[in-house]
């Protein structure tokens, strides 16, 4: 057992220290090797724990997701707050996390791009590994429609109309370089506020 942890635990921490690689060095300039020198351990014993360096960058991007979803559910689960408030105190975690990570959603576009120049549907990908935040957002949607705290809408254009903003917070810091999320934020809190009953 101890073998397992100890395992998972290096794990953690290659993944961990290879987002900063990825962040200085960009996802193309990023080496194996370049990896295992941040790390301190050699190439072949990364190979002990990855495949490849896209193997790599996914766990990552995986890892820094789960982070934030655990956050996310705390919120959820927060029945002190009514559905509004849990909405926009996700969105303000979610544009926080975003804008502490933007360096990270330069490289991740770099990747998405060349993701569909190699014919891969770089939608699917994304779609994959934000559907359990997708899924919390709609949830909240809906216990503040049962509760009568937001209108009859339907639920999922509700919910893309969030999406969308927050993507393009994304695109605003990682494309534009702007820190700014300050217009995105109201905008979010704007919409949330007219579905109010």
């Amino acid at each position: 057992m101890a073998i397992v942890v100890e395992h998972d635990k290096r794990k953690h921490e290659i993944l961990q220290k290879s987002l900063d690689v990825f962040i200085d060095e960009g996802y193309e300039d990023a080496t194996f090797q370049k990896i295992a020198d941040r790390c301190g351990i050699t190439r072949t014993t990364l190979y002990i724990y990855f495949k490849n360096k896209h193997e790599i960058f996914l766990g990552s991007i995986k890892e820094l997701l789960s982070e934030l979803e655990v956050i996310l559910l705390e919120i959820a689960k927060d029945t002190s707050l009514t559905a509004k408030e849990a909405l926009i105190k996700i969105l303000h975690e979610i544009i926080k996390q975003c804008s502490e990570n933007k360096k990270l959603f330069s490289v991740l576009l770099s990747y998405l791009i060349q993701l569909r120049k190699s014919g891969v549907d770089p939608n699917d990908r994304v779609r994959r590994r934000v559907i359990k935040m997708r899924h919390l957002m709609s949830t909240i949607i809906i216990r503040g429609i049962r509760a009568g705290e937001f209108k009859r809408l339907i639920v999922k254009n509700m919910y893309e109309l969030i999406y969308g903003l927050i993507e393009s917070a994304i695109f605003r810091m990682a494309v534009l370089n702007q820190d700014n999320t300050e217009e995105i934020l109201d905008a979010m809190e704007l919409a949330i506020t007219s579905w109010e009953v």
